[in-house]
């Protein structure tokens, strides 16, 4: 079994105004994270801060990397960290 993680992850390109925020919190709800995605001022990139199972999350960051069919994934990151338990569920900052 995975260990409980944190993670902060970026994609940048054709991602505001297409869907990316409710593509996420569709996948991360079903997966079972928790925490939230935004746009992030600029245009180009969405930020999502999410807690639970790492191999879940690495699915996650496998969907974002993938996107909508509406948008488009240019470049990519993720940053691990230790989980705070902050969040209570997933949601659209």
């Amino acid at each position: 079994m995975s260990e409980m993680a944190r993670a902060e992850i970026n994609v940048w390109g054709n991602v505001q105004g297409v869907g990316f925020r409710y593509f996420t919190t569709q996948h991360a709800k079903r997966l079972g994270v928790r925490g939230y995605v935004q746009n992030v001022p600029g245009g180009d990139r969405v930020r999502a801060v999410v807690e639970g199972n790492e191999s879940r999350i690495e699915d996650l960051y496998a969907e974002m990397r993938r996107g909508p069919a509406s948008g488009s994934v240019e470049r990519h990151d993720i940053a691990w960290g230790a989980p705070t338990g902050e969040f209570d569920g997933f949601n659209v900052r």
